[in-house]
């Protein structure tokens, strides 16, 4: 009995062996990932994400543990969410947007950052150059200035008559200024007068600008890129559906949930690919000596019924290019 009994703490033994004092396997990479809504908003995301890992044969909760933190659209908690990936010496950070890659680059100059996605990367001082990033910061770029000027393209192609074109921004995103010139400088090339201009910093900013814009009675709304203003999406959606407004918008999450059309980089993909950086980094590769990525993949979606409703009739011209027509 006693043979068996030792058997057993061997047995137990060998099992918790790879446990760490948290209760996660030793030896086994962890890396962080710092979402800036929440799991539910963010699914397509994740699932992109978790996919790259297993092209490069690394599966969740087996040979590599993801530590989830959430920011529920408030960009104020970046530093705590970031201060405990930190303290748990992860292997890697993962972030989306150029707040959280600046917050993450903020808080931790050792350990590797991958953006699966932020705007102007070297506009912004997050990486010394594409080619060379220098620093732990590497990952995708996209290319806001080409993205401003075709989603205003497509929106007056789309609405024949548009004269006037709201912007809802958020400034404490430090793309906001690049974003805004890019814009004002297509608005100008296509005749068209951006206002008002409406900024937003936090959710109960949001009916007050609802209210701004409603005031001017513009022709159509134009949302930027903004991970705060995407968590607010079903507010956002529901008032230009109440307001009657074509907006184009820059997540196809906004379309699908009921908003006109919008045009951005396949974020699914990037974040597929911002995978490859994770698996490169774990075998050794310095973040800086990995260059930054553009998108390759952009996708114009378009929702069919919303337009419908507006009383908007799309060009088959539009409707060829489009990569998703919802109905």
């Amino acid at each position: 009995m006693r043979l068996i009994g030792l058997a057993v703490v061997l047995a137990l033994g060998l099992v918790l062996a790879p446990l760490t004092a948290e209760g996660q396997q030793a030896g086994v990479p962890r890396v962080g990932y710092l979402g800036n809504s929440s799991a539910s908003l963010e699914v397509d995301l994740l699932d992109a994400f978790r996919q790259g890992l297993r092209e490069f044969g690394y599966t969740e909760g087996q040979n590599i543990i993801i530590e989830y933190r959430w920011a529920e659209g408030r960009y104020d908690r970046f530093p705590d969410l970031l201060g405990d990936l930190v303290r748990l010496k992860v292997d890697a950070i993962v972030t989306a947007g150029t707040p959280g890659a600046l917050a993450a680059k903020r808080a931790t100059k050792t350990i590797p950052i991958v953006m699966a996605v932020a705007g102007d990367a070297v506009g912004t001082e997050l990486v010394d150059s594409l080619a060379h990033p220098g620093g732990n910061v590497t990952g995708s770029t996209t290319i806001v200035q080409e993205l401003e000027g075709k989603r205003l393209e497509l929106l007056k192609e789309v609405v024949p008559r548009l004269s006037r074109v709201a912007m809802l921004s958020n400034p404490t995103n430090p793309l906001n200024p690049i974003i805004l010139k890019q814009t004002q400088l297509a608005a100008r090339t296509l005749r068209l007068r951006l206002e008002p201009i409406v900024e937003v910093k936090g959710v109960s900013e949001l009916e007050r600008a609802f209210a701004t814009i409603s005031k001017v009675h513009p022709d159509a709304l134009i949302m930027i890129a903004d991970r705060f203003l995407l968590a607010e999406r079903t507010r956002i959606v529901e008032f230009a559906e109440k307001r009657r407004l074509p907006t184009m918008y820059p997540y196809s999450e906004m379309v699908k949930d009921g908003g006109l059309m919008s045009y951005s980089p396949s974020y699914p993909d990037l974040f597929r690919r911002a995978a490859k950086y994770i698996d490169k980094i774990l075998k050794g590769a310095k973040p800086g000596d990995l260059p930054v990525e553009q998108p390759t993949k952009f996708e114009l979606v378009i929702n069919l019924k919303t337009a419908k409703a507006l009383g908007l009739s799309i060009p088959q011209s539009i409707l060829l290019r489009a990569d998703q027509v919802i109905e």
